[in-house]
């Protein structure tokens, strides 16, 4: 069954809607050329991913000690998207709001350093 911009695929439904176009586009070829549906929407979103979203242009979202507890900020704003008492506090809404936002998130320990790299860019 071919999909549009009004029907497609559950997995397509919280991609912004470029990529979303881009993997409809790529997962009707896919059926086209004999792919089943199973197989032709995991490509599919994979590949808008990449074609849509090169890895340049891949925000970097940061967890960085703030006055008032812990932040998360997109890299290089002085603005926090959100701020919360504790860093464990924090982690779970940034990594959704990361995940949904297809960042990079750094997380930082409390003297500054770099601690870790989630959803790096491959």
């Amino acid at each position: 069954m071919p999909w549009n911009e009004d029907n497609y695929p559950e997995s397509f439904k919280n991609l912004d809607s470029a990529v979303r176009h881009k993997a409809i586009e790529i997962a009707n070829a896919l059926l086209r050329d004999g792919y089943t549906e199973s197989r032709a929407i995991p490509i599919a979103l994979d590949q808008a991913k990449k074609t849509e979203m090169g890895a340049e242009e891949r925000p970097v979202y940061e967890i960085r000690k703030h006055e008032d507890g812990w932040q998360l900020k997109k890299k290089d704003s002085k603005r926090a998207i959100l701020i919360e008492e504790t860093k464990d506090s924090l982690m779970g809404e940034a990594k959704r709001y990361v995940t949904k936002n297809h960042g990079e998130l750094h997380i930082y320990a409390a003297d500054g350093s770099l601690s870790e790299t989630l959803y790096e860019s491959s």
